[in-house]
């Protein structure tokens, strides 16, 4: 599956499963919706016209009572005008499903009616007593029949408004438990459906991530776990990701090939022009005068500094080419020390710079290193301290353990190294602007090898300096060391020409 598709997917999926319980939602929203405008339209306006109903009830009543005393036309007419209305709110009871009480008030109306008529027409005869006789047995019973089917109409709205209440609430009950339920699980689903998708789409990155993190730290043979065959954008970008590799793997093959043939086919000249140089400057030739022995000494340094170079070269072509393998045995650590300080002494004593060596007091008998390499290190790290320190300076080697492995520092008070160019001081070829205070001129390539040799014993260099104050190296080492990194694939297989 593509990336776009898997993308397009996990967000549909998302969608849809918090659409889903929202839709529900609102379904359940929309009945209660329904109960309650039901409960608005038809219950309350119900109950307002039975309110209405009883109001013109009494009114009519009171018409009767009018009319039995009265007996004028005035009364008789207000008696027909309460009977009308009462006619014309029971049509309207038909509308609110109140069919059974609105056919009993009509008929109780009707009754109503012809009472009334018989009991103005006897009233007005004169014939009171008949008139009382009809208002008690028929007009009264018409009008409480009319209040008992109000009260019937009453009940039947009563308990059909407490119906909708307890829809309502059940409705309400029923969306607030979907929602309970329903939205923690689509939660977790999302949820889910997310961690997949980043799994998916962060698991390659990562991948693709470290892949680029190898090939920075020379390790150009690390393999992805995405497979180049893969139909996916991350696919693609690992079947680039192993041109590449396989492209600078063969570069590095070739620069590696190309130094060490390069270095040893130097050689051969280089020492040519240095014989021939020492024929001249012994005269061998003719005694030369003295300009051109200030130009032989010239020739004679720029000799030598190719030479250092050629040997640099040669070095770090073979340790390339070995893989960055180390040769671990057993190292004594105070003769090594003591080989150092006895080695560095007459340069010191040369040069007036006071050097001294320090040791803690408990340091291990024995490490596993590579003597050879780290008494390069060492040596290489000294070389530059006393190349950059003034006369009347000091230069101190301290050593001491800790936590399982041993820190070499090396100080000197000399001209320093600026902040900006302390990164790079481990690069190969690089050479800070100090060196115009240098005894000699460097190559570039003594810190690039120092690093790789500590580095290949599982150790680590550091370096803190302060312009017109001093530098300090700090190695750490452990005490055994673990053996080679891992390295390219073409510096394994770069030819040792040297």
């Amino acid at each position: 599956m593509t990336l776009r598709a898997r993308l397009g997917w996990g967000l549909s999926a998302i969608a849809v499963v918090l659409i889903v319980p929202l839709l529900l939602s609102l379904r359940s929203l929309e009945n209660l919706y329904k109960t309650s405008r039901l409960l608005r339209d038809r219950e309350f306006a119900a109950s307002l016209l039975l309110g209405s109903f009883r109001e013109r009830t009494d009114d009519a009543r009171r018409a009767e009572d009018a009319l039995l005393f009265i007996h004028d036309e005035k009364s008789a007419a207000r008696m027909q005008r309460e009977i009308d209305g009462l006619v014309s709110l029971t049509d309207s009871l038909d509308r609110y499903h109140l069919d059974l009480s609105a056919s009993q008030i009509r008929s109780s109306l009707d009754a109503l009616r012809s009472a009334a008529r018989e009991e103005y027409e006897q009233a007005s005869a004169g014939r009171s007593t008949v008139a009382e006789m009809i208002s008690q047995q028929r007009t009264r019973r018409a009008i409480a029949s009319v209040d008992s089917s109000l009260g019937v109409s009453a009940t039947m709205l009563r308990n059909r408004t407490r119906e909708r209440v307890v829809d309502a609430t059940n409705e309400t009950l029923k969306a607030e438990r979907f929602v309970a339920g329903a939205l923690p699980v689509a939660l977790l689903l999302a949820l889910a459906i997310g961690i997949w998708l980043m799994r998916s789409i962060s698991g390659p990155i990562y991948a693709l991530e470290r892949g680029m993190h190898a090939v920075a730290g020379g390790d150009l043979s690390h393999e992805l776990e995405i497979p180049p065959s893969e139909q996916t954008e991350f696919g693609r970008l690992a079947a680039s990701y192993h041109t590449m590799a396989r492209q600078l793997a063969e570069l590095e093959r070739l620069r590696a090939e190309f130094v060490g043939v390069a270095s040893h086919e130097l050689k051969t000249p280089i020492n040519v022009i240095i014989g021939y140089l020492e024929l001249l400057q012994e005269g061998i030739y003719g005694q030369p005068t003295e300009q051109q022995k200030e130009v032989l000494r010239t020739i004679n340094k720029q000799a030598d500094s190719l030479t250092r170079l050629v040997k640099r070269l040669l070095d770090i072509s073979r340790f390339e080419a070995s893989g960055g393998k180390i040769e671990v045995r057993e190292v004594d650590l105070r003769r090594l020390l003591n080989n150092l300080k006895s080695s560095f002494s007459v340069l010191a004593s040369q040069r007036e710079i006071a050097f001294t060596v320090n040791c803690a007091e408990v340091l291990p008998d024995k490490v596993c290193w590579d003597e050879d390499r780290i008494n390069e290190v060492l040596g290489n790290l000294l070389s530059n301290a006393f190349k950059f320190t003034e006369r009347g300076g000091k230069v101190s080697l301290s050593v001491a353990p800790t936590d399982g492995k041993v820190v070499t520092t090396v100080a000197d008070t000399g001209v320093g190294i600026s902040g900006e160019q302390l990164p790079h001081i481990f690069d190969k070829f690089y050479q800070a602007d100090n060196q115009a205070a240098a005894a000699t001129k460097g190559t570039g390539l003594g810190l690039a090898i120092a690093r790789e040799i500590v580095e290949a014993h599982g150790g680590q260099i550091t370096v803190q300096s302060s312009v017109g104050e001093g530098t300090t190296f700090t190695v750490t080492l452990p005490i055994e060391a673990t053996g080679a990194r891992k390295r390219s694939e073409p510096a394994r297989q770069a030819e040792n020409v040297g």
